[in-house]
This record gives C-alpha cells, structure tokens and sequence, in this order.
C-alpha cells in the first residue's frame, strides 16, 4: 500500500478527494500532504489506523525537522561563541493530533510540535570548563613538511574546543574521524624516523601522542593505547600513542566529577595540547617527561607503503 509522504505542491499533481487528505506544517509552511487512506489498514468495516505505516510517515517527518543542536565553542580570539539549541518532532504530541482527526474530531491541518535538545555544551558550563589547566604537553615537528604539517592541523582542530563530561569516553579515531581526501588530508611523503607508515593522512600520531602525554598529566583514565613498533622521536620512548582507521586507537576517560575541556593547537612546528577543568576540581597529576625543543629526524616514507588504508 505505502503512504504517501508528498511536498505541498504535488496536491496539483492528482484529483485526490479533499476530505481524505490533511497538511502537516512546519513553521507556518506545508511540507506534507498525506492521504488518509494510506494509514487505514485494508480491511472493510470500522476505519482503524495503521501503526506501522504511521510510525514510517512521523519517522520521515522527524528527519524533516529535525535541527541539531550546537555547542558554545571558543572562537580564535578567545571569545566564547553561543550555544544554539535543536529540536526533534515531539512524537507523542504529533501522533495525538493525528489520531484526533483520524477519528473526527481535530484539524485537518496539523503542526509539527518540538521537543528542545539542548546541547552538551553551553557558555556557563565553558566559562567554567577552562579556568584551571590540569595538563599540558608540547611537541615539535618539521614546519617545511607541508604535508606532514597540514594533517597534523588538520588533527588538531577536529579535537580542539572538546569537551567530555564526567564519565564519558574520548576516542580519538571517533572523534577526529576516518582520514581522507575528501576531509582534506594529505599523503605526507616523508615521514618522522619511526613513526608508522600512514599514507594519506600522515604525521596524526603525533596528534594522538601529543594529547596522551596532556591526558596522561591530567591524571585521566587511559583505556587503549598502543605504541609504534620502534621509537618515534617526537616524544620520549614509550610515550607515543599510535592511530589508525580501522585499527589502533587511542581511548581514554574522564574520571573526574567534572567536566573536561580539550584545546589543540599546531603551529610553527609546534603541536600543543592542554586539559582544562573547573577550578573546583581535585586532580590526580602524573610526572610525564617532557620532550626536548629539536625537530625530528625525518626519512622517505616506503613506496610500498602508501597505498595502506587511510588511518
């Protein structure tokens, strides 16, 4: 049978009988003409619902109006850029209008009610968030490197302004996402002495090293961590954090009654990472070593290599 989920002007489009259709609006427009015919179930007799075909026209009208909402975030310049709040079709309330005209007694023209999502991050909660720093770690790169340069920024940005909440699980290769192309990343022809090959996308362990060594000072819980299988020069032996899609992660957790804030930056062959909290919080730091200001000794990435999976 199937429902018919239509926009407004497709009404022009067949000689459907007006009593049988009502308009779904959103936000003083049509955007959904529906047939009641196509929620009755195909028996004779008393008119009843279908639920299932219903659920599937309120699941598409949920997409429909559906708006995600967005997290205050730290601009450039330090200022703290609002939060904005989404919505989601309140179902309940959809449905309960759906079945007062079905059965006659209510409007053949129906709105789409919200439900408000509010985002995890607003500006008290950053304001807060950023006033005591609990851990910090530096490392240097080959600026020259263009390659290698533009991934790790790349990396930085997509974990800077991070903010996990008590208890909640910071997955670098979830957060930062698969490494490709089409996101901008770039096959870094040369690569630092040890590090693992990753052709497109290269040079992100230092990324997720530099932000285990601020995680680690922090005296967060470390859930996965693997290390390269020779040392990497741009942090101490045994102080790397190797990634790669579809493969080694780097996971940990925030153990604290509150929140966490991340900051990332890469600039000037430099990758810094600092771990901020409420000024109220008592912290557990660890002693980590700290890496000398040189660059890294480089080597040509191995051809046979580059065509790995994207990390």
């Amino acid at each position: 049978m199937g429902f018919s989920l239509t926009l407004a002007m497709l009404l022009l489009a067949a000689p459907l009988d007006p009593t049988d259709l009502f308009e779904v609006e959103l936000e003083g427009k049509t955007v959904a003409v529906l047939n009641r015919d196509d929620v009755t179930l195909p028996f004779s007799g008393v008119p009843l619902v279908d639920v299932n075909q219903l659920e599937s026209v309120v699941d598409e009208l949920d997409k429909l109006s559906y708006r995600e909402p967005i997290n205050a975030t730290v601009s450039d310049s330090g200022r703290i850029v609002p939060e904005q709040k989404g919505r989601r079709l309140d179902r309940r309330e959809f449905l309960s209008q759906v079945y007062h005209y079905y059965y006659g007694a209510g409007s053949k023209g129906l709105h789409i009610p919200f439900q408000v999502i509010h985002p995890k991050v607003d500006r008290a909660l950053l304001k807060q968030v950023q006033k005591k720093t609990i851990g910090r770690y530096i490392t240097y790169f080959n600026s020259g490197n263009k390659n290698r340069s533009h991934n790790i920024m790349l990396a930085s940005k997509a974990i800077h302004n991070y903010v996990l909440l008590p208890g909640e699980i910071f997955s670098f290769n979830k957060v930062v996402g698969k490494r490709t192309p089409a996101k901008g990343y770039l096959q870094a022809p040369v690569i630092v002495r040890g590090e693992l090959s990753e052709g497109i996308g290269g040079g992100i362990c230092q990324v997720s090293s530099t932000l285990f060594n601020a995680v680690d000072k922090a005296g967060l819980h470390i859930l996965q961590r693997y290390s390269h299988s020779r040392h990497v020069a741009y942090v101490p032996p045994g102080r790397d954090a190797t990634v790669s899609w579809n493969g080694p992660d780097f996971v940990f957790q925030n153990k604290y009654a509150y929140p966490i804030l991340i900051k990332a930056r890469s600039a000037n062959g430099q990758m810094y990472v600092s771990i901020h909290s409420f000024p109220e919080l008592e912290y557990d730091p660890r002693d980590v070593p700290s890496v000398q200001e040189h660059l890294p000794e480089e080597e040509p990435i191995n051809p046979s290599l580059t065509d790995q999976p994207a990390p």
